[in-house]
């Protein structure tokens, strides 16, 4: 926090930014039309001396009285005249910047524009040539062009101090509009990490704040979701704890209290251990999911025979389905299907959902386990003749206890985490799942995708759920 209160905010350097961005270029205008200004400043007094040459000298004898009368052209330039007669002889007192090139110029009708010295000073030359085959030449001295550029260079000034001044002022603008929404951003991020919900950041700046803003929303409204599911799974939790600590409780105290004795002693320790089990079951559920989701869950990759690994899968879930009336049915190819796999937890996750089916499957309904290569890899199948899955519940099929909870007291449910295990492990293992409600044998479907190996997944063109002649 320290640091960040150090670091200067986005409206301050956006107007540092604009303001310098601004100032480099006055300054490099400004060293461009301070040149410029000279060379157009000497550009203009050279034009209008040039324009009253040319009246002088349509009018010859105009330019004669002034010789003879004042010698130069009265006014604050100091403009002084010459004539180049049509005998070469040259008059006036701007003659000496008359040399014999300009002179032969002037006589062969050419027009003369140059920069000489006349009287110690530098002095603008321009001459034109007379009707009289003579010609006429004005001078003007350099500081006339000194002055007019003074005057040019300091109008210049002051739109580049506006020029500069309006920069500053457009950062300012744009560095509030930027930063604005971006502090009610970072406010709205303060709040969500504090625990408030329901939240809404205004969209509205440039479409990179405006995106900011709908992530922000977006990420109030998952973190409000998430913990309503949290919220639902803690309840899930509670009362799946609860039911089997009330129960155990309750015979315990019974004991305890010999209010249970002689014959009833073995049949409530019977109960005693089973709701104990449940209770280590969901447990395990628990540390397992946990397990999954942590950074350092690491798999046994190695070459596995998934042919064998569901004879065996079979032969335990047959002895499991015998006492509740359940025929277990197994659909395998009769040669080796191997894929590179973690067989451990490709048995873990059989087992997982072998458990789950068999809950809901009533007596004398099938219960199958299906296996088929499926391009490069392999498919998995558990199948069952329960109740099935609605539309909405393959939706939440794999979230933490969401079918536990919408069927509870109306269908044998468990703790609500098996689903969501097998979905992680599943993903763990670089394979997916995938649920549907209505299998061949009249209930729900759970597909694995198993790649060839885990980083290359390769889901093949068998679909899932395909009816099979019963074996």
């Amino acid at each position: 926090m320290k640091a960040a209160r150090h670091r200067g905010s986005l409206a301050r350097s956006i107007v540092l930014l604009t303001t310098a961005v601004a100032a480099l270029a006055v300054v490099v205008t400004g060293l461009f039309a301070w040149r410029m200004i000279r060379t157009n400043a000497e550009a203009q007094e050279r034009d209008q001396l040039s324009r009253q040459a040319e009246v002088l000298a349509r009018t010859p004898p105009l330019a004669s009285w002034m010789l003879d009368r004042q010698q130069r052209i009265a006014g604050p330039q100091d403009i002084q005249l010459a004539l180049v007669r049509p005998a070469g002889d040259v008059a006036g007192p701007a003659a000496a910047v008359v040399d014999t090139a300009r002179r032969t110029a002037l006589l062969s009708g050419r027009d003369v524009s140059a920069t000489s010295r006349l009287d110690g000073r530098q002095v603008l030359v321009e001459g034109v040539p007379t009707s009289t085959s003579g010609g006429l030449v004005l001078t003007e001295p350099m500081s006339a062009v000194d002055e007019a550029t003074d005057r040019m260079r300091g109008a210049l000034v002051l739109p580049l101090v506006l020029g500069l001044a309006g920069a500053a002022l457009a950062g300012a603008l744009l560095g509030r509009r930027l930063a604005r929404p971006l502090t009610t951003a970072a406010r709205t991020a303060h709040r969500l990490s504090g625990g408030e919900r329901g939240l809404t950041v205004p969209t509205e700046g440039p479409a990179e704040v405006a995106e900011l803003a709908t992530a922000l929303n977006t990420l109030d409204a998952a973190l409000a979701h998430s913990e309503d599911r949290q919220r639902e799974f803690l309840l899930s939790v509670s009362h799946e704890i609860r039911t089997p600590l009330t129960t155990a409780r309750g015979y315990a105290e019974a004991l305890a209290d010999e209010v249970v004795t002689g014959d009833e002693v073995p049949e409530a320790g019977r109960i005693l251990r089973t709701e104990i089990e449940r209770l280590e079951r969901f447990v395990g559920d628990l540390l397992a999911l946990a397990r999954l989701e942590a950074d350092d869950f690491r798999l046994d990759i190695t070459e596995v025979d998934l042919t064998t690994l569901t004879t065996e899968a079979a032969v335990a879930w047959s002895a499991r389905c015998a006492p509740h009336g359940v025929r277990l049915r197994v659909e395998r190819p009769e040669q080796s299907l191997t894929v590179t796999t973690d067989g451990f937890r490709v048995r873990q996750l059989i087992d997982g959902l072998a458990e789950n089916a068999l809950r809901v499957t009533p007596a004398g309904q099938p219960l199958v386990l299906a296996l088929r290569a499926d391009g490069a890899g392999a498919l998995l199948e558990i199948r069952d003749g329960g109740p099935g899955l609605t539309e909405d519940d393959i939706e939440v099929a794999f979230e933490r206890g969401a079918l536990s909870n919408r069927y509870r007291g109306v269908r044998p449910v468990g703790g609500g985490l098996g689903l969501a295990i097998a979905h992680r492990l599943t993903t763990r293992l670089g394979a997916t799942i995938t649920a549907q409600g209505n299998a061949p044998e009249g209930g729900a479907c759970f597909t694995v995708h198993l790649p060839p190996r885990p980083d290359t997944p390769d889901i093949g063109s068998a679909g899932p759920c395909t009816p099979r002649t019963p074996g």
